[in-house]
């Protein structure tokens, strides 16, 4: 196995720019994970680096090797895509070796490689069923263990889950993370799903508009955002974010109701300011300053959105039994030390 380098990368359609110069270090048998909104370039890259998109400028390195104008099947790396893409004629055994036996590889050596594969992905007893016959989960199984069967230095994922439904993209994200940790594996993988890049990833890689906003262990990126793009986008729920003004002894903010201290460089008096909030760091409290408009209850924790005095919405986490109705009017409260600042122009972090 070995690691993939991105240096200066750029992708243009004719005039249009939309990788913009990509540097990026994925280390030997790292678990990576590009994440962000649709259309910010995370797939157009995965691409590149499978050699499915040409890179119009820069560089892409798998281990020593300099694989920019490289083929795909040159490149060893081996995809899995959205859609399973198995042949609906052939049984899951035959689909998982057919790569091989396209190439000219042995009868027994393919039986091998796709014996170990089954095992490692648990599907054994379903070797001789067409595809029609097996879940969503099971053909996307199939379609990972027919990459295992190639032996590839770098495995490509394509937003795989995304056709699943709930309970079993769950159940999927366990099992890739159990294959990472089994076989070892380079392992590049595309979503928009700030949840499985946070429990999936080594290295989370944050995009937008085709630029990396921040590269990081998923805590870290939670913990440090370097802007609000990031602070916002890793957490479920989101970041409250509310805009504040710089006064001598803190920041004034219409939607907690009154002046804040911050623990950063703040600019000087005057300055706009955005403080942001995660939903676990508030907590209700009496008082009449918001409206309550709606509480998700879901057992274990609750969301309780509310609107500010400045109109600004909130979502308060609770692993309370809250009880408040809708158009209830609340307080809320919360320590200081959670306020994190980012410059209202910039929307860089002020630390």
């Amino acid at each position: 196995m070995t690691g993939v380098t991105l240096n200066r990368v750029v992708k243009r359609y004719g005039d249009v720019q939309v990788i913009h110069g990509v540097d990026l270090d994925i280390k030997d048998g790292e678990f990576c994970v590009f994440v962000g909104p649709s259309g910010c370039g995370k797939s157009t890259l995965l691409r590149m680096v499978a050699g499915l998109e040409e890179t119009s400028d820069g560089k892409i390195s798998i281990g020593s090797r300099d694989v920019t104008k490289a083929d795909p099947a040159e490149r060893g790396v081996a995809m899995v895509f959205q859609t399973y893409a198995l042949y609906p004629h052939m049984t899951v055994a035959e689909n998982m070796g057919f790569g091989l036996k396209m190439t000219g590889h042995p009868k027994a050596e393919i039986d091998a490689k796709v014996k170990e594969a089954s095992r490692i992905l648990k599907l054994d007893e379903y070797l001789s069923r067409k595809p029609k016959a097996l879940s969503g989960g099971q053909r996307q199984r199939v379609a990972i263990g027919r990459a295992i069967v190639r032996g590839p230095e770098v495995f490509l994922f394509d937003e795989p889950l995304s056709n699943l439904d709930a309970e079993l993209r769950v159940e999927m994200r366990v099992e890739i993370a159990r294959l990472h940790r089994e076989i070892g594996a380079t392992m590049i993988y595309v979503t928009h799903d700030q949840v499985e890049a946070m429990t999936l990833a080594d290295k989370i890689v944050v995009l937008r508009a085709g630029r990396v906003e921040q590269v990081g262990a998923p805590l870290d990126l939670y913990h440090d955002p370097d802007n609000k793009f990031v602070a916002g986008f890793i957490g479920s729920p989101s970041m409250n974010f509310m805009a504040g003004k710089v006064e001598e002894n803190g920041v004034f903010c219409q939607g907690v109701g009154g002046t804040v201290t911050v623990s950063a460089k703040l600019p000087g008096a005057g300055s706009e300011v955005i403080l942001g909030l995660r939903p676990q760091h508030l907590t209700l409290a009496a008082g009449d300053t918001h409206t309550v408009e709606v509480t998700e209850a879901l057992g274990g924790v609750s969301y309780i959105h509310v609107t500010a005095p400045s109109g600004e919405k909130l979502i308060i986490e609770s692993r309370e039994d809250p009880r408040v109705k809708m158009g209830e009017k609340v307080g809320i409260s919360f320590d200081p030390a959670h306020v994190m600042a980012f410059d209202a122009k910039t929307e860089k972090r002020i630390r």
